[in-house]
């Protein structure tokens, strides 16, 4: 435990020190320097190159190509659910206060990180609130997602965040903020149908129309806006997606990313995000009726992704690269189904494991571990947020 909470604490105060700004695996279109270049931005090959260039490198060449550190909404919504988690906490034991600060001071940064997330809401003539990144995105060379275009992914995480907030602040503002993004998702986002339901698209573009977890995820904030409203639309709305998605489980529990032939893959942190959109569902609107795809999706999940030494698995089926989201989405998952001490061993192997090889001695923590050369670039969005979202919910557990 001490181990775990020396951890948390050294991961907090980096964060804070860098003002919760930093780059992000899928920047490099962010580069002043190589989008200054006349004609190439504008070619589709060009930006993807630049992309996975600075992805996949494995040293951070970010200063050189005057790559900004920036805020990016969903990083600041994982940083302000941690926030509300490690307020939770400190109420319900106050000698954590002594490693990460007094009530006051938490409540006064989730306040700051609250009125933040709002700001950074994309621009445009949306229904409601809704989030993006702030980085072009060129998705191989099928489709280019503009700088801060909102995705139901983004979306979720922030809105999320703000409800959470509010439970603390009772600041009306986070909460209506919140709940207006429900018209995001019914309005703005097309659907794919699939069996006896649809599919939510990842934005409002054309492109990634057919993605499991996206469309989850939808159904996960329309779970939580029906908590809050009773609009029976929106429970029946995120049925709907749900029957879709579970229509497209495998037999053995697993969920491929998406329909189309080249996300075919099953990964290991969407197969969690599935799992907490699913209990999340169920527990918001007493539908049991998918029970049965969540116990086979965990026991799939569960027995999948996670070596006997406490090693996170990406794939299936290929233990490399080894990421930082792989450990922490499964104390995200477990902790919000209530799982936590029916696996107490395997979280504990996992979580000492990723603090002994994947945390550096600053407090930041690695992107990928790789059989060569790792990327050990610290990334605010996709490490060090992802990880203080997911470490203050063991607080909690």
């Amino acid at each position: 435990m001490s181990d775990f909470i020396k951890s948390l604490e050294s991961l907090k105060l980096y964060c804070e020190r860098e003002q919760f700004m930093g780059w992000d695996p899928y920047d490099g279109l962010n580069s002043k320097l190589l989008m200054s270049i006349p004609g190439l931005k504008d070619w589709g090959l060009y930006r993807l190159c630049v992309i996975q260039f600075f992805k996949r490198c494995p040293f951070n060449l970010r200063r050189l190509a005057l790559v900004p550190k920036d805020y990016n909404s969903k990083g600041i919504g994982l940083l302000l659910q941690g926030y509300c988690n490690l307020y939770n906490a400190v109420k319900n034991d106050s000698e954590l206060a002594l490693k990460f600060g007094k009530l006051d001071d938490i409540k006064a940064t989730i306040d700051n990180l609250s009125d933040l997330l709002i700001s950074l809401q994309s621009q445009g003539d949306y229904h409601g609130a809704c989030w993006g990144y702030n980085f072009d995105w060129q998705a191989r060379l099928l489709f280019l997602f503009p700088k801060n275009t909102p995705t139901v992914v983004a979306t979720c995480f922030c809105a999320t965040a703000l409800i959470s907030a509010y439970e603390i602040t009772k600041n009306k503002q986070y909460l209506n903020t919140a709940l207006s993004s429900a018209q995001f998702i019914i309005n703005d986002l097309h659907r794919t149908k699939s069996d006896d339901g649809f599919l939510f698209s990842y934005s409002p573009l054309q492109g990634n129309d057919t993605v499991y977890n996206a469309s989850l995820l939808g159904s996960k904030l329309l779970s939580y806006c029906y908590k809050y409203t009773g609009f029976e639309e929106y429970k029946s709305l995120a049925r709907e997606s749900i029957i879709a998605c579970c229509k497209g489980q495998q037999e053995n529990g697993a969920w491929v990313y998406g329909k189309l032939p080249v996300q075919n893959w099953v990964d290991s942190f969407h197969t969690g995000y599935n799992l907490d959109a699913l209990n999340t569902y169920q527990q918001l609107t007493g539908d049991t009726s998918f029970s049965h795809n969540i116990e086979k999706g965990l026991d799939y999940y569960l027995n999948n992704f996670f070596e006997q030494d406490g090693c996170p698995k990406y794939y299936d089926n290929k233990k490399y690269p080894i990421d930082i989201h792989c450990p922490a989405q499964l104390f995200v998952t477990l902790t919000r189904m209530g799982l936590l001490d029916e696996h107490n061993e395997l979280v504990d192997n996992v979580l000492s494991w990723t603090i002994r090889n994947m945390q550096a001695p600053e407090g930041y923590f690695y992107y990928q571990l790789k059989p060569g050369i790792s990327s050990k670039i610290s990334y605010m969005r996709w490490s060090n947020a992802f990880m203080f979202y997911a470490l203050t919910y063991l607080l909690n557990g």
